[in-house]
């Protein structure tokens, strides 16, 4: 970084706003001399001063432009500046021609008659009473928000984080910032609690605040969501709590006591041993262990034997189903509830694919849902049905900043049959969420893999349910002829049952290369991506390979192998466009990939008969490739497989390159070919689960670069992710004493 400078100036004209308010390109007249300014500076209007703090760069194309690193901001003092500030649109209400008729009565005393004195601006023609109100209104809310971002500001708290807390809160928002701080972490507005706490501490509020426990509670409950539990053992939550504050576990037991009877948190208790819970997973698990109780004792005649029909869609497909898989078409026909479950190669899709078709042939409203677009995408190609996404299912909608779905228990999916491919990835909120978008009476067919890692949201819904013994469970475990012919399909089952695999075998489909240091497994990794299997099979290192690891960091991570293979595949060049971010640098080509839920970014997508399709929401895992990068404005256009998005400069921070990922943020998808790199790193990140979740991932082909030892490792090393949560036993709890038809088979 340069040497940091300080100007001031009046904003002359704006050349570019990002939607969200954030990032600007504008002119700012210095003692007369236009000084181009790009950075996040809110939503600035022209006439306003800025005091900026940054430095001077020079861009090939555009010239000298000031980076702003810090921005301080005020309302125009002059008359000229007063007029051009509300000729702009600043204040809704006041348009050119109004403003100077304003400037031209008041002068430099503008801002403050509309502020202070609204009724003499009816000294104006065609300016009411009303009106006048209006415009103070206008003002005092405009005058709120470039208040709070200056307030905020001077903590360096991003301006995305000042646009949240002025959503949520509004006029008051930093009335209530200052009165507490720590409400700067709540949900929705996502400040760090560090940072609160260096707000808090410079405004002298004591550690041991009441308010600032609350939030360390919370802070410690939501990083344990991050990791996958809804819940936390009191004893463990006490511990880490008291520790990370630096208070007493007696005023911590005090603070607890007060979320717990306002219900801000809860208290669930296992075999009497109390748990704590955020309200949202609280009532989720609650709400689903409720709902699948209902389904579960809804009285469907499964005495009916559906075996002729059955027999009959043998007959139209010319296809012979094991017992088994009879079993599980037979129950998802006589009941309302079933989760079919099962490795790769034993059958899922065929079973599948049989009940969607009798559903249909019952005259059924079928419909078919995943997590991701790449799951929905395969269950697609799978089945030849339609399949949506849960949340373009749900469809997402917002009201105000809170995220909600249009389909709910108000207006509910019309539906009477509903698929769930790859459950393993649903989280115990969204499939709450589901769950209250479809009657009692439709029936549910969950469809996943128990052994694969649990979902990147909290929660562990699939396993959770097979596992409380309640509901109706089929499990396929014989694998079929076909698909016996794979090494990856075996490999896989040896995997998940400890077995090891023989890793010399090199005639199929599934290959090992020994590489005992970080230069070696990095160098083959680029020659497989860029020569070897291009050349030999024709695979795109961009549309058929992907590179996965167990791991982000460390020299076979996926940042660093990301560095390489970019520099390899996409290497810089004269005319092409690229954007730096602290962790990357983006060009036109890149695979890329979103690493949080984003519901509000907007997308079109052509469809098939060439109408465009215009949505929103980029999801945790999407992959997509760069199209087109404006470095002036540090935007970058990305295709998701068809849906257009523009990412801001603001929007960036939720992006990584995708060369290569982690095996958890490969979860849902599949891939002509994988290549695996297992060496080195933190043996908990090394475990079966993990390993067979890689290995699944792969279709044609899969690779493994690294190390025989540490492969076995990950073979012997069965410790499951674990995972605190109350689903489990709240199915129980509510299934004791209630003998309704549950069925568990698995042969």
């Amino acid at each position: 970084m340069g040497k940091l400078e300080k100007i001031q100036g009046e904003v002359d004209s704006i050349i570019y706003k990002s939607e969200d308010g954030g990032f600007c390109v504008l002119m700012l007249n210095c003692d007369n001399e236009l000084v181009t300014v790009v950075g996040d500076m809110g939503d600035v209007e022209e006439g306003e001063e800025l005091v900026l703090t940054g430095e001077f760069t020079t861009h090939r194309k555009f010239g000298e432009q000031f980076k702003v690193t810090i921005f301080e901001r005020s309302l125009p003092t002059t008359s000229a500046a007063i007029q051009r500030y509300l000729a702009s649109g600043a204040i809704s209400g006041i348009g050119p021609v109004l403003a100077r008729r304003l400037v031209n009565l008041f002068g430099d005393k503008t801002l403050e008659i509309i502020e202070s004195d609204p009724d003499r601006l009816t000294e104006i023609e065609g300016i009411t009473a009303k009106k006048a109100k209006k415009i103070q209104k206008e003002f005092k809310t405009t005058f709120a928000v470039r208040s709070l971002l200056v307030y905020l500001s001077q903590f360096e708290i991003p301006t995305s984080y000042s646009i949240r807390a002025w959503k949520r809160w509004g006029d008051t928002a930093e009335e209530i910032i200052r009165s507490n701080p720590y409400t700067l972490c709540s949900d929705g507005v996502d400040v760090p609690f560090v940072k609160a706490d260096e707000i808090a501490s410079k405004q002298k509020i004591p550690k041991d605040s009441v308010n600032r426990i609350k939030a360390g509670i919370t802070c410690v409950l939501r990083q344990n969501a991050d990791a996958g539990h809804t819940c936390l053992p009191l004893e463990s939550l006490k511990n880490m709590t008291s520790e990370f504050l630096g208070v007493s576990q007696e005023l911590f037991m005090q603070v607890l006591d007060e979320e717990i009877d306002d219900e801000n948190l809860f208290y669930y208790y296992k075999q009497k041993r109390p748990y704590v819970m955020l309200r949202e997973y609280y009532r989720a698990e609650e709400y689903i262990a409720r709902r699948l109780e209902i389904m579960r004792s809804i009285s469907y005649d499964n005495k009916i034997d559906f075996s002729e029909v059955i027999d009959l869609e043998e007959e139209t497909n010319g296809i012979i189903y094991e017992k088994i898989q009879r079993q599980a078409i037979n129950l998802a026909l006589s009941k309302g509830f079933l989760v079919l479950t099962g490795g790769p190669g034993t059958g899922k899709t065929t079973t599948l694919n049989a009940i969607i078709s009798l559903y249909q042939q019952q005259g059924l409203n079928v419909m078919i849902a995943a997590p991701t677009g790449r799951a929905a995408k395969r269950i697609s190609d799978l089945t030849g049905y339609d399949a949506k996404t849960i949340h373009r299912l749900l469809e997402v909608q917002f009201s105000g900043d809170t995220l909600s779905f249009v389909h709910n228990e108000n207006n509910l999916l019309d539906c009477d049959a509903l698929v769930v491919d790859e459950m393993s990835m649903v989280d115990s909120c969204l499939f709450e969420a589901l769950l209250r978008a479809i009657s009692v009476t439709c029936k549910l067919i969950l469809v996943g893999d128990s052994d694969q890692l649990p979902s990147v949201g909290a929660g562990n819904v699939l396993k959770d349910i097979i596992d409380s013994g309640v509901m109706s469970v089929v499990t396929l475990k014989e694998i079929f002829r076909q698909a016996q012919e794979s090494d990856i399909v075996m490999n896989a089952h040896k995997i998940v049952n400890g077995n090891h695999i023989d890793l010399t075998r090199r005639d199929k489909d599934f290959f090992f290369f020994q590489r005992l240091d970080f230069t070696g497994i990095q160098q083959l990794v680029v020659e497989l991506c860029r020569d070897r299997l291009p050349k030999a099979y024709g695979y795109s290192p961009i549309e058929n390979i992907q590179v996965l690891s167990p791991t982000r960091k460390g020299p076979s991570g996926t940042m660093e192998l990301n560095r390489r293979l970019q520099a390899e595949l996409n290497p810089p060049a004269a005319g092409k466009s690229e954007v730096r971010t602290p962790g990357y640098i983006y060009r036109k080509g890149d695979k890329v990939m979103q690493t949080r839920n984003d519901y509000e970014i907007l997308w079109k997508k052509q469809t098939d008969d060439e109408k465009t399709e215009s949505g929103a929401g980029i999801f945790n895992g999407d992959i997509g490739i760069i199209i087109q990068v404006n470095k002036i404005l540090k935007s970058v256009t990305i295709d998701f497989e068809g849906r257009i998005a523009v990412y801001t400069e603001q929007m960036l921070e939720n992006l990584e390159l995708a060369y290569a990922v982690t095996v958890h943020k490969s979860q849902g998808s599949e891939f002509d070919v994988v290549i695996l790199t297992v060496f080195g790193g933190y043996d908990k990140l090394y475990y079966r689960n993990l390993l067979y979740t890689a290995v699944t991932r792969a279709k044609k082909m899969l690779i493994i670069v690294g190390s025989q030892n540490r492969v076995n490792f990950m073979i012997d090393n069965d410790r499951r992710t674990l995972r605190y949560t109350a689903l489990k036993n709240m199915l129980m709890e509510n299934a004791e004493g209630d003998d309704s038809g549950q069925q568990k088979i698995d042969i």
